[in-house]
């Protein structure tokens, strides 16, 4: 009797996969979604990977990797890398899983300790969180503890940060049976690749100048000046944070955010006679070079000595901290003339925390602030560079000047004019 040789492929693969082990399956899953993700990618590029052609509008450059936790166990996921713009496959990764996964367990938290509303219930429905026991909430923050508490503490070794950013948020949280504000101080940098990074973040009782003191010798202890000195900071003009600022960071400038004080000099300027002086103001940093602005800045002063004197008072004093920016090449004055790239910041992590209004306690605070920065730090290592290498070198090169000068018992005025209009 003949054997019945005929075999259903389909049915035979299903078997066998069946009976795989996980270690089969995983490589499977795993090759099939790197092969998805390059197919992708030439997709994107217009052209297959090496292959020329004239209908090519992007080039592949390298890969990064990321970590899939999927039933047959963890995936190392190779994403291509391209050198013009980026990619990022939405379909398979999330962007804001840590951060998500924080929110998740600040709101569990409050929930379990009582301190929920109907607003807060609604939003645990809506997120799907149901059966979360106590030591589940308990299991899952400690994990995501540990990943905020690495990216906190971790070295800072990719100086030398040349700029330095840094504000604080308020925020409400329940002690002692009552709820009180604390401050959240956070700091960015440009650090020598011309990529922006979240420096630090520590939380506190106030605003203070101990709070910030304590922040930034935090910072240079983790190496924020090993690899050169800061070269300027902007940040707007909390007493105690500028003092911290001179205290660790002696060799840097300290730039007073232009929008924090056209807000202070509006306090100070007539209701009436505000559009102009405004007008007058933003003329100052329109100008084309470091030359130019201060030229312009004396022409204003004249023209609001007999008509406002307490404003021209006012701006005269306030001239070597908004004009700090003017020793650096004008390619970079936009990002670091004011705080706006922070405020941006803030508002991405106000979007996350306004959903929670109180925390239970401050380590909700840190972990749920903490996560959304580290997802953004990811991000803005896979973005385009923040500054150019060059504008960057040529920063430098002016700072090296502005010493020189410092450090000359005879003042030259061939280097004091360069340094004002690199």
């Amino acid at each position: 009797m003949t054997a019945n040789l005929s075999i259903d492929p389909d049915v035979f693969l299903h078997e066998q996969l069946a009976q795989a082990s996980p270690d089969l399956m995983r490589d499977l899953l795993s090759t099939f979604v790197n092969a998805l993700l390059s197919a992708q990618a030439d997709s994107v590029c217009g052209a297959d990977y090496g292959t020329r052609s004239t209908e090519r509008t992007n080039r592949r450059n390298g890969y990064r990797h990321r970590d899939l936790d999927t039933r047959t166990g963890t995936l190392d996921i190779a994403i291509p890398k391209l050198r013009e713009g980026s990619f990022f496959p939405e379909w398979l990764l999330e962007r804001h899983r840590r951060a998500e996964a924080a929110l998740t367990t600040v709101v569990a938290t409050c929930y379990l300790l009582g301190v929920s509303t109907r607003r807060m219930d609604k939003l645990v429905r809506t997120l799907g969180i149901t059966g979360l026991s106590k030591s589940k909430v308990s299991e899952m923050a400690k994990d995501l503890d540990a990943q905020v508490e690495a990216f906190r503490t971790r070295p800072l070794d990719e100086g030398p940060y040349t700029f330095v950013a840094a504000d604080a948020l308020t925020m409400k949280v329940r002690e002692n049976g009552r709820v009180v504000k604390v401050a959240v101080m956070v700091a960015t940098g440009v650090n020598a690749d011309g990529y922006r990074e979240i420096l630090g973040i520590q939380c506190a009782t106030t605003e203070s100048g101990a709070g910030w003191l304590g922040f930034f010798r935090d910072l240079v202890a983790r190496g924020l000046t090993k690899e050169g000195p800061v070269g300027l900071v902007t940040s707007d003009a909390h007493t105690g944070l500028v003092e911290a600022i001179g205290a660790t960071l002696p060799a840097a400038s300290w730039q007073r955010c232009r929008t924090h004080y056209a807000a202070n000099l509006m306090a100070a300027t007539p209701k009436s006679q505000w559009g102009w002086v405004k007008a007058l103001l933003h003329s100052v940093y329109d100008q084309p070079d470091a030359q130019a602005v201060h030229a312009q800045f004396d022409r204003v002063l004249e023209g609001l000595h007999d008509k406002l004197p307490a404003v021209a008072e006012h701006l005269e004093d306030a001239r070597a901290d908004i004009l700090a920016f003017t020793i650096f090449p004008k390619v970079l004055w936009r990002q670091i003339w004011s705080n706006n790239p922070n405020e941006r910041l803030n508002r991405e992590i106000r979007r996350r925390t306004d959903v929670v209004g109180i925390f239970p306690n401050r380590e909700a605070i840190i972990r749920l602030i903490g996560a959304v920065l580290a997802e953004q730090h990811d991000e803005w290592a896979e973005q385009r560079r923040y500054l150019g290498l060059e504008a960057l070198k040529q920063a430098r090169a002016a700072l090296a000047d502005r010493e020189t000068v410092l450090l000359t018992e005879e003042v030259n005025p061939d280097l004091i004019a360069r340094a004002i209009s690199a």
